[in-house]
């Protein structure tokens, strides 16, 4: 069969109308084999209107369904066909999760194959748009080859290792919460292997190259292809730096949008999604519609957390300042122990945007194997921020060390009058027991932790977008 996707099973067509729009489409589902023989659950939506019709390739987050995408095929099935999947290992597709693995890629080949060799399809306007684990599988394929015309992404990855085990030390509860939201019977053999590694950031090298396999980034500067990135402004998973990374990168048309929604602590869709949706279907239309249309508008936006209707287009990826803080104090930890230091009120509101840095020296003794900072803020009302987080392996270190934690790159808004916090320990629970990012994993009875004086380094937009 080689690349090309036979159709199964034909459930059902039938007329709709999408809503707030007057276009019509059709709804087909469909089951589609893959060239090894595995199925996957499909449904296909088809404008009314005289074809050939561009078309639109959904693919969903890990632990969901293609039904979770519902929304987004009915807003723009009226003007393109739009396809959605579950993924291999997902809802009522056979076949085993490997986490976007080659298997996966295949498989995003094999949909786009089944879709372009369609006669009422044009073969040469078909787009994708991923989330999270689809946005990963989005951007492999694309650098493997898969000949999309044009590619959107949310929430997702460039550098899986890089985003989940920055400093070599895994977000032990965003991987844990990833690897639980699919059942262990419906986990490929390769994910099962290092599962253990991958939480307790041990047999690093094997994790790197499973990661490397899934991941985007080393190849984005080979793209030409038209790619509009959308990023959390607070997601502890994937953090701006993973957009702005892959931004960079891209030689084709492109665009970023800094938003708000994503992982853990927002969600999706967020309070933007209509702007998002809009956004996209406009990106859609420019490259998938023939003639395509020329770029307009500002290559780079931000939108404002709380949102209030309106993000801010930029030329240019934002300028930020620098604001130095020293948390003084000197600590000795063993065990859940922690050292938590306060600063001066801030005299003006801020907002985060960038990786802020703790500089800590460090006493490591008896086998202290990892250490996290967790930067918190207090306003004059309100509950407490976390502002950002980050942790460093230490597990090969021993004796006294200058040691440099980078924080998640995120963009948080700091109101005037806050007093912010920097907690020092062995996980993120001893900040809070909710803070579940850095989990409180074994270390020997023995080890032991004496800090000293910390720094802080924290960018923050010369204008704030937030108010």
């Amino acid at each position: 069969m080689g690349r090309r996707v036979a159709v199964i099973l034909c459930a059902s067509v039938v007329a709709l109308v999408a809503s707030g729009q007057a276009s019509a489409f059709g709804k087909q589902d469909l089951t589609l084999q893959m060239d090894d023989g595995v199925r996957l659950a499909a449904t296909l939506y088809e404008p009314t209107a005289p074809p050939p019709y561009p078309a639109i390739v959904l693919l969903h987050g890990l632990g969901g369904k293609r039904q979770d995408l519902d929304f987004i095929a009915q807003k723009w099935a009226g003007t393109f066909a739009v396809l959605s999947f579950d993924a291999r290992g997902h809802g009522a597709s056979g076949g085993l999760v490997s986490m976007d693995g080659p298997r996966e890629i295949a498989d995003t080949r094999n949909v786009y194959d089944w879709l372009a060799a369609r006669p009422e399809i044009d073969d040469h306007a078909i787009g994708a748009w991923g989330i999270s684990l689809g946005g990963g599988a989005v951007l492999r394929s694309l650098v493997e080859g898969v000949p999309w015309a044009a590619v959107e992404t949310v929430q997702t990855w460039t550098d899986l290792f890089g985003a989940l085990a920055p400093q070599n030390l895994a977000k032990s509860g965003a991987v844990y919460q990833f690897l639980s939201s699919v059942p262990q019977a419906r986990l490929d053999p390769s994910v099962l292997a290092i599962k253990d590694d991958a939480l307790a950031s041990q047999n690093l090298g094997a994790v790197r190259q499973f990661a490397a396999q899934r991941s985007s980034r080393s190849l984005l500067s080979q793209v030409t292809t038209p790619v509009y990135l959308f990023q959390g402004r607070r997601d502890f998973a994937f953090d701006i730096s993973q957009a702005t990374a892959g931004y960079r990168l891209l030689k084709g048309p492109k665009r970023l949008y800094v938003g708000d929604f994503g992982h853990a602590p927002s969600t999706f869709p967020g309070p933007d999604v209509n702007t998002v949706l809009n956004e996209g279907e406009s990106w859609f239309l420019r490259w998938l519609v023939r003639p395509p249309l020329p770029p307009v508008g500002f290559p780079i936006t931000i939108a404002p957390d709380p949102w209030h209707g309106k993000a801010q287009g930029l030329k240019s990826l934002p300028s930020t300042r620098s604001l130095r803080l020293a948390f003084r104090g000197r600590s000795s930890l063993a065990g859940i122990a922690k050292a938590a230091r306060t600063s001066r009120r801030l005299t003006t509101r801020v907002e985060t945007f960038g990786s802020a840095r703790v500089r800590v020296t460090a006493k490591l003794t008896g086998g202290w194997s990892r250490l996290v900072a967790v930067l918190t803020a207090k306003p004059p009302r309100g509950k407490t921020i976390v502002v950002s987080e980050g942790g460093i392996n230490t597990a090969s270190l021993s004796g006294t060390h200058k040691l440099t934690i980078r924080l998640l790159d995120d963009a948080t808004l700091i109101p005037r009058g806050s007093r912010l916090t920097l907690t020092l320990a062995s996980s993120s629970l001893a900040q809070d027991p909710a803070n579940l990012l850095y989990l409180d994993l074994p270390m020997p009875r023995a080890a032991r932790v004496r800090l000293g004086p910390a720094q802080l380094v924290l960018p923050v937009l010369r204008k704030p977008v937030s108010r």
